[in-house]
């Protein structure tokens, strides 16, 4: 049966990395339709909004969505996209590969973030010109939500350790009934797991990575940890992702548009690739999943490499490379 999937590349890179990852996923020769979606700071310039409603509806009308990068307007864009498909759940993995100069390379973790609430919420007010507001907002439910699926997402992943981070010493209220929501799921299903406040973990993070393998975070403590694990790996560049519902889900790398460089041909597609390597799984097919994991990691080992990894690849040759792996 044909899936159908939304194909957004957005701003900047994305214009040149999903067009990479697409080419990967049609050299699998798996049944899908590929539709173009708008969005991005040109189509706010041409239609005076960054994401039109059409775009909106495809991808929650799809089976999945591939999304390239989003420029200045991102919280116009990804955040609305995220919400279209119900994604409760942002899985960010983060792990060193052999031929990248990672700073730690006994990284290999998984961030399994809320996605839906904390100050990402977007409940902000003006009180006055000279008083700004931001409420967090915690529930139980999406706090039970995250905790089953990150600790299933855990036991199916054979993972050694389960940390749910959090800064319930400060935030009594909000985190507490985060982490007294994990405990009680924790308990409901028999799994064992530690805590560890956010700023304590930080450090932990950038000394010993390789003591964590899950960590379940609140919104933006997941945002931010994982993206200091990045650093730890050879840069966002490297992180794929996805953003998982109940009956959808939307895949895209972590890293920005990165206006620099956008047009020259030169983006490292490997977090794009690697996150249509994590649609796959998440339509069941664990082994075209891995056979493309396999082949850019072969390809990030060898050669050739993109100029951010040191090398003087055009985003297309890295394509054919990893094309020629699979």
């Amino acid at each position: 049966m044909t899936k159908e999937i939304a194909a957004i590349p957005g701003d900047g890179i994305g214009q040149e990395v999903l067009p990479a990852a697409i080419d990967v996923l049609e050299a699998l020769d798996r049944d899908f339709e590929f539709v173009e979606g708008r969005a991005g700071n040109a189509v706010y310039e041409r239609e005076g909004t960054p994401l039109p409603e059409e775009t909106r509806e495809l991808a929650r009308e799809a089976d999945a969505t591939l999304f390239g990068a989003a420029g200045e307007l991102a919280a116009d864009i990804i955040l609305p996209l995220r919400q279209d498909v119900e994604a409760f759940a942002n899985v960010r993995p983060a792990r060193a590969y052999p031929g990248v100069d990672g700073v730690k390379p006994e990284t290999d973790l998984v961030f399994v973030r809320e996605n839906t609430q904390g100050v990402y919420a977007g409940i902000e007010s003006d009180l006055t010109d000279d008083v700004a507001t931001l409420t967090r907002l915690i529930t139980g439910e999406a706090s039970r939500k995250i905790a089953e699926y990150g600790f299933e997402y855990a036991d199916e992943h054979d993972a050694d350790r389960i940390t749910v981070a959090h800064k319930a010493n400060v935030m009594r209220t909000t985190d507490g009934l985060f982490v007294d929501t994990a405990a009680e799921v924790a308990e409901e299903m028999d799994v064992e797991y530690d805590e560890a406040l956010i700023d304590a973990l930080a450090m932990h993070l950038v000394m010993h990575p390789e003591d964590y393998d899950v960590i379940v975070t609140p919104n933006l403590a997941g945002d931010v940890l994982s993206d200091l694990a990045a650093g730890l790996v050879g840069g966002l560049g490297m992180l794929p992702s996805a953003n998982v519902g109940d009956d959808n889900a939307l895949f895209e790398p972590v890293h920005g548009s990165a206006p620099d460089i956008a047009g020259e041909g030169i983006a490292n597609p490997s977090a794009m690739i690697l996150s249509a390597a994590m649609m796959l799984e998440y339509f069941g097919d664990d082994e075209d999943g891995q056979r493309v994991r396999n082949a850019v990691e072969t390809v990030l080992e060898d050669g050739p490499r993109t100029p951010d990894l040191g090398g003087d690849a055009s985003t297309e040759e890295f394509t054919d490379a990893v094309l020629e792996e699979l």
